[in-house]
């Protein structure tokens, strides 16, 4: 009777062991982490690889020195980004080539000759002779020796622009010396004065003087065309 009483005790002890091995393992179990989420799959690209999410850093080339060295590339104030400094080796035109001003005595020859085309008529050659542009503005103002006005100015021979010598050119007026035969007193001159115009019309007061061709007549119906930039055109009128 004692074993058998041991014997159930011993088997009632290990039952009990058992029962206690097994609640705790169930409790480890519940304790026991659920472990990191499953993180969504990325969205795959068009060759089914995933593509990366994560925002992108913008690469840099060269060491972080040269990095931290080389400027940003911004703006200039008022301007459009693909602007660059200026080098500073810019020169600027000289100022014999830039300045202008009128054409007068003291900066141009002229000289008066009689052509054959048209009849009857003369051409006057202005010669810029100074370092830097000058402007022929009007028409040449003309006193004949014995003429009690000045000569006729064609306004029609006006032309679109002021005539603008640089250093060497030459501009060209046309005399017509007298209009429709028997039409007008014919007059003969030995002497010429030529008032240059200022760009207001006014004119200076010291003309170029010179002497005509011989057997020069004139008559009051005669005229003087504007300055022109050619020959031909100062002799069509």
């Amino acid at each position: 009777m004692r074993t058998n009483r041991i014997r159930t005790t011993a088997l009632a002890a290990t039952a009990l062991m058992a029962a206690l091995s097994l609640t705790a393992c169930g409790s480890n179990e519940g304790t026991k982490s659920a472990g990191p989420a499953t993180a969504p799959a990325a969205a795959s690209g068009t060759d089914g690889k995933a593509e990366s999410t994560a925002p992108q850093t913008p690469e840099t080339t060269g060491t972080p020195a040269e990095n931290a060295s080389t400027p940003a590339r911004g703006k200039h104030a008022g301007g459009n980004g693909n602007e660059t400094a200026h080098s500073g080796t810019e020169k600027a035109a000289p100022a014999s080539a830039t300045a202008r001003t009128a054409c007068t005595t003291a900066n141009t020859t002229v000289t008066v000759t009689k052509v054959t085309r048209p009849i009857n008529h003369l051409l006057l050659t202005l010669k810029n002779t100074g370092s830097g542009l000058c402007d022929a503005y009007y028409a040449p103002h003309l006193g004949f020796d014995g003429a009690q006005s000045v000569f006729p100015i064609l306004e029609d021979s006006k032309p679109q622009a002021v005539v603008t010598l640089a250093p060497g050119e030459e501009a060209y007026a046309g005399i017509g010396l007298t209009g429709e035969p028997g039409q007008g007193t014919l007059h003969k001159s030995k002497n010429l004065s030529v008032h240059f115009a200022k760009r207001n019309g006014s004119t200076y007061d010291t003309p170029a003087k010179l002497k005509l061709p011989a057997e020069t007549y004139w008559d009051d119906n005669g005229f003087v065309t504007y300055w022109q930039s050619d020959r031909a055109t100062a002799l069509t009128f």
